[in-house]
């Protein structure tokens, strides 16, 4: 359930969060090699539409008409090619210097938080949107337009404003038989996805507590949910490398097709990585829970160095009182109480990372140590 329930969990977010798809979208317009297939498709698209052979024509009909030398007027009419590149030139400076700009970043931004709210109107089946969707039908709401329309015609023309028909009005744009199945897989998605990751937590658990050696099935449950993290790894990078191959050099950037597809998938890695992490940190932490030689001595050190900073903490005179016996007689329960938190506090967390596990993983040692350092306070007092 652990790659499903990654997979599913950022699928839900990026349907249901328009922050977290504003996030996702949001690099791809300050992309460099973006930025260039945006540039060189508005440029051709503008320089197609100017009538370059109608301009030579009038500036050699001109010319002829101010009797200027017969050689002249062919030269002028022969200019099709260096105008044309002239006015690419012109027109790709111009176009350049607006998609990378932070009006055109800013733009784009609103573009896809538009969009993301009308498609999720439309997935969800919400009104109040100017996409609705009723049944297996998507219609366009123009009463907002048309309320507004009516007051900014009011005191402007003849016609009272609220005499303009149409306030209630829709269109219908499409009609779609399969729209009924796509909103009730939104829904599902919606309602199962957020519970996806609790349930690997508790089914976990409940293995690793019904297992004869829990550190033994605390070490599977982190290998076997680290490979499958593993495999993730790995289809992403063949599905990029597919979708790569699938891009003809003539039709889009290599370049810029790389960039879409890290861009929008960066989230999924990241969330990928981040339960890698812990998975490995599952491991480790049941390895140095056993009876290894190399788990033995690191523990004997951390022993050794907290019982010698609780030493050099009595001999200052603090003395821990009843909640270093407590902590001392209770190391057990403690450790595990923290450790707990520790995961529940990643289970919690909006989007968890990599550098917030690692974060957590600080805090979980630096507490553990600072109990570890009062309750051997408590036990050189008592000496």
């Amino acid at each position: 359930m652990a790659p499903i329930s990654v997979v599913a969990t950022w699928v839900n977010s990026e349907v249901t969060d328009i922050d977290r798809y504003e996030q996702t979208v949001s690099p791809l317009a300050r992309d460099p090699a973006v930025q260039d297939v945006i540039i060189e498709r508005a440029t051709d698209g503008l320089v197609h539409k100017i009538d370059v052979r109608k301009i030579t024509d009038a500036l050699a009909d001109t010319l002829a008409d101010r009797d200027a030398p017969r050689g002249l007027v062919d030269a002028a009419r022969s200019l099709d090619e260096e105008l044309k590149g002239g006015l690419r030139a012109g027109v790709r400076y111009t176009v350049a210097k607006v998609v990378t700009s932070d009006a055109f970043a800013k733009a784009w931004d609103n573009i896809h938080r538009g969009a993301h709210s009308a498609a999720t109107n439309v997935l969800t089946g919400e009104e109040g949107g100017v996409l609705e969707a009723k049944g297996d039908t998507i219609s366009l709401n123009v009463g907002a337009v048309i309320e507004e329309l009516q007051k900014q015609l009011i005191g402007v023309t003849l016609v009272g404003a609220e005499d303009i028909p149409g306030a209630d009005k829709s269109i219908v744009l499409v009609h779609n038989d399969h729209l009924s199945e796509a909103r009730d897989a939104a829904r599902w998605l919606s309602v199962v996805a957020p519970w996806l990751p609790w349930a690997v937590v508790v089914l976990a658990g409940l293995g690793i507590w019904v297992a004869p050696s829990h550190r033994v099935a605390m070490m599977a449950a982190g290998i076997g949910i680290g490979a499958m993290m593993g495999v993730l790894l790995i289809a992403l990078a063949v599905i990029r490398q597919i979708c790569l191959d699938a891009v003809p050099p003539a039709a889009q950037s290599q370049d810029a097709a790389a960039a879409l597809y890290d861009t929008l998938v960066r989230f999924l890695r990241q969330s990928i990585l981040t339960v890698l992490l812990t998975a490995l940190l599952t491991v480790i932490t049941g390895y140095l829970y056993g009876h290894g030689r190399g788990a033995v001595a690191m523990r004997t050190a951390a022993a050794r160095g907290t019982r010698t900073a609780g030493h050099a903490l009595a001999r200052t005179g603090v003395k821990p009182g009843a909640v270093g016996q407590w902590l001392r007689m209770h190391r057990p329960l403690t450790t595990v109480v923290v450790m707990a938190v520790g995961v529940l506090v990643l289970v919690l967390w909006h989007y968890p990372t990599p550098a917030s596990v690692a974060l957590v993983l600080l805090v979980v040692v630096v507490v553990l140590a600072t109990l570890d350092v009062l309750a051997a306070a408590d036990a050189a007092e008592r000496r």
